[in-house]
């Protein structure tokens, strides 16, 4: 299904990025229109985090605030593909931050993470609307000591290859800054 052709996005934008990396930052400046200098346009944020502690109900916080009256917020740990097509019948670009907040709610619910990729990916798909994802490179640190740990790294590589083979453009940042590594003509896909 193509997107209206006012957006400016392909229609599967992946941002990679370690911690600190800028990449929330990008992905939010790519669904709203301001990475071209424009004013914001109206957006739609899945918000896959959970406030466990006061450190994750603070970034959180600190996240909507810097994200404004523009967006439409829908917070969503688990059923990502569902929140994807409700947010796409809003008409505006949908932003994902982040996919491994997602995968780590997955894991903890212990929840069939292939089903869930698979309803991921079929949902990206048939989108009406320019998708922004964004997730953490995890596989450029040291091994992980624990097994959880290593399980969880291994998973992260696997469903960023996942979205990444998906999508038509795949940014990844680093220090603030966009290296894209993939931008795929939409007929090529």
């Amino acid at each position: 299904m193509e997107h209206a052709p006012t957006f400016p996005l392909p229609p599967v934008t992946l941002v990679l990025g370690g911690a600190r990396s800028g990449k929330s930052t990008h992905a939010e400046a790519l669904a709203s229109g301001t990475l071209q200098g424009a004013p914001p346009r109206a957006a739609t944020y899945i918000a896959t985090a959970e406030p466990g502690d006061m450190e994750m109900a603070t970034r959180i916080l600190a996240h909507r605030a810097r994200r404004g009256p523009h967006w439409t917020t829908i917070e969503e740990p688990l059923a990502l593909a569902r929140a994807l097509a409700d947010a796409a019948g809003r008409g505006a670009p949908v932003l994902v931050d982040c996919l491994t907040l997602w995968l780590s709610n997955l894991m903890g619910a212990d929840a069939d993470r292939d089903e869930a990729t698979d309803d991921l990916a079929a949902a990206l798909d048939g989108l009406a609307v320019p998708v922004v994802l964004v997730s953490n490179e995890v596989g450029l640190g040291i091994v992980p000591e624990t097994p959880l740990g290593r399980a969880f790294r291994d998973a992260q590589g696997r469903l960023n290859m996942r979205v990444a083979a998906l999508a038509d453009r795949v940014v990844l940042m680093s220090a603030g800054l966009p290296l894209v590594l993939k931008d795929r003509p939409r007929a090529a896909r």
